[in-house]
């Protein structure tokens, strides 16, 4: 009898043992380093296994047992909510910090920088060509993803605020259309509750027009409330706009690198040398800051400005006819331009040599 116990004992001792060694190699397997190279990373796609996610792990050295791994998982009735993206593994984080980063999402952010002045359709041709997004709304034309975004009927042209996106490899394009729609909707609608008394713009819209003019015509932050000033000041009067950039977006893919007399004289709906008041709809996404100008011009008597010839992309300002024809004078000396009639402003407004762009 006596015999028969200490065969029980030897056996529940080994037994224990072998539990604890089990214990042991399990909480190794959730300790042990990843030997990964620095800078590793590995995609989950959606609705992968754990399972599939740990082979991933185990091929590029982060697991080293990834079947003790996921016997651990199974034995403590531990799941792991593997999220779908790309994950940048950190120099020998151990298993336990890995699970922990798939468990909770920390995936990689790409980023996608919509730039200040970009027309819709260089917008556009930027989604499309970022290869992280996945591309449900490419084949749509803009009326049809203006319909998508609730705004049937409205032209997408200064809709979208430019700025830097970040998001999860596998993210729609469609979430970057909404976040860009809705942040250029609720700046303008914060300036425009916020505008100073007495401009002549009657809406947001036509306030989105005029910034999207100063946005191009001004990459100087210190310039933008000036040159809105000179606008406001013309439309104030009846007087024509005169802005270039507003007839190289009338001329679409026509313009090519240089603007003409007779393009100037070339009627369109967006040629502010032919047509009074604003055009039709914004030539360009304009930045925050374009936003602000254009609902609190600077409180100036000016109607023209012009290039100063400095090579800062800087303009002199002028509140006479005089005063502009002399400035231009000036830019066309230092920049030795040969003078014409269409540079010294045979126009009231004379013309603006230098701007943004398209």
């Amino acid at each position: 009898m006596r015999k028969s116990y200490t065969i029980v004992l030897v056996v529940l001792v080994a037994l224990a043992g072998l539990a604890a060694w089990g214990q042991w190699r399990l909480e190794g397997a959730l300790d042990a380093q990843s030997q990964a190279p620095e800078g590793t990373r590995v995609v989950v796609r959606p609705g992968e296994s754990v399972r599939s996610v740990l082979g991933q792990l185990a091929g590029v050295r982060a697991v080293a047992d990834p079947r003790w791994v996921a016997l651990y998982l199974r034995l403590h009735s531990q799941r792991v909510r593997v999220q779908a993206g790309t994950y940048e593994l950190a120099p020998q984080a151990s298993v336990r910090q890995i699970l922990r980063q798939l468990d909770e999402g920390q995936v990689v952010l790409e980023q996608l920088t919509i730039v200040e002045g970009w027309t819709f359709a260089q917008m556009r041709a930027a989604l499309d060509a970022t290869p992280d997004l996945v591309h449900e709304w490419r084949a749509l034309d803009a009326a049809q993803l203006m319909a998508a975004l609730g705004a049937s009927g409205v032209h997408p042209e200064g809709r979208f605020y430019p700025d830097s996106y970040r998001f999860a490899a596998g993210t729609t394009d469609r979430k970057i259309y909404e976040m860009a729609f809705a942040r250029m909707r609720e700046r303008l609608a914060a300036e425009w509750a916020d505008r100073a008394p007495g401009l002549p713009v009657a809406s947001e819209d036509e306030a989105l027009v005029l910034a999207s003019i100063v946005e191009k015509e001004t990459a100087r932050d210190d310039e933008r409330a000036r040159v809105a000033a000179v606008f406001t000041n013309r439309l104030r009067r009846h007087m024509l706009l005169q802005t270039d950039p507003t007839v190289i977006y009338g001329l679409g893919a026509a313009y090519d690198g240089n603007l003409r007399r007779r393009d100037l004289e070339a009627d369109t709906p967006y040629n502010t040398y032919t047509r009074a008041g604003l055009t039709p709809t914004p030539i360009a996404l304009p930045g925050g800051a374009s936003v602000h100008a254009a609902l609190h011009p600077a409180a100036e008597a000016s109607l023209y400005f012009v290039a100063s010839g400095k090579g800062d992309g800087s303009h002199h300002f002028s509140a006479t006819y005089e005063e502009h024809r002399a400035a231009v004078l000036q830019f066309l000396k230092a920049t030795g331009a040969k003078p014409d009639r269409q540079a010294l402003g045979s126009s009231p407004a004379g013309s603006s040599p230098a701007g943004k762009g398209p």
